[in-house]
């Protein structure tokens, strides 16, 4: 499973899922490795009445072609952030998440890993999740803590408000970076274009789970349970252990990318 230390794997799926995913968040893991923080097991509180919707976002205008010339791959971070900055409305969600250097082609490198079921974590585009991996239950018993699924708040909450046709625009503008990074990886001739809808829709493909999800610790790696889980791509387990309130609103999110891109 992910490390205590994980980084959102939604900056893998290109600068399309850059803000998504994985994550489309995707953070890209490490393995939670003991110790992790054990919480004791409590009884559940009444559930606080639920908060009014938050008001939708506007409709972005439609984005002209690009007509600049493009960076070369090499030089192009510089061009990645300043994009971002501008979709993000300010240089904070970046400071906070986004590894500023290699940003394309370690966007490509995860991307292209998140069906599988290892990823690359020395080319990981975001930093660390902070805080540790944290668990409840008996040592026998363990499960994911309902605490554990708050690290991935801030994260959620800059998903939430990306529009996805401004996001699909600005991947348009620099797709051919992609495709270049894409078929350096050892792709010659393959579409990146492609690779990037298949993985939105494996990540679409992530079972729904029933709440707690147990653990095993068969050694100094967590892992889970049930077999059929431990058996999906890194991709999908990263989403599961968010919880189901933030994978909810990430395949949501996911959803709207893949009908812009069309």
């Amino acid at each position: 499973m992910n490390g205590s230390k994980d980084s959102f794997w939604f900056w893998g799926g290109g600068i399309a899922v850059l803000v998504i995913v994985a994550g489309v968040a995707v953070y890209v893991y490490q393995r939670d490795r003991a110790p992790a923080d054990v919480k004791p097991a409590q009884v559940a509180a009444p559930a606080a009445p639920s908060a009014p919707p938050p008001a939708p976002a506007p409709e972005a205008a439609p984005q002209p072609a690009r007509t600049a010339p493009l960076p070369a791959l090499d030089d192009s971070d510089a061009e990645v952030v300043s994009g971002l900055t501008e979709l993000l409305g300010g240089r904070e969600p970046l400071q906070q998440f986004l590894v500023p250097q290699r940003i394309i082609r370690n966007v490509v490198v995860t991307l292209d890993n998140l069906p599988r079921e290892k990823i690359a974590v020395n080319q990981r585009p975001a930093k660390p999740t902070g805080g540790k991996f944290i668990v409840t239950g008996p040592e026998e018993a363990r499960e994911i803590a309902p605490e554990n699924y708050a690290r991935y708040a801030p994260f959620v909450a800059v998903v939430k408000r990306v529009d996805a046709n401004t996001l699909a625009a600005f991947y348009r503008g620099l797709q051919p970076l992609f495709q270049q990074s894409y078929e350096e990886l050892g792709n010659p001739g393959a579409s990146f274009d492609a690779r990037l809808r298949q993985v939105i829709d494996h990540l679409l493909q992530t079972p729904d789970v029933t709440q707690p999800v147990k653990l095993v610790q068969p050694s100094v790696l967590y892992k889970y349970a049930d077999p059929k889980l431990e058996s999906l791509s890194s991709g999908q387990k990263l989403l599961i252990r968010m919880g189901p309130e933030n994978e909810t609103a990430v395949k949501a999110k996911l959803r709207e990318l893949r009908a812009a891109l069309g």
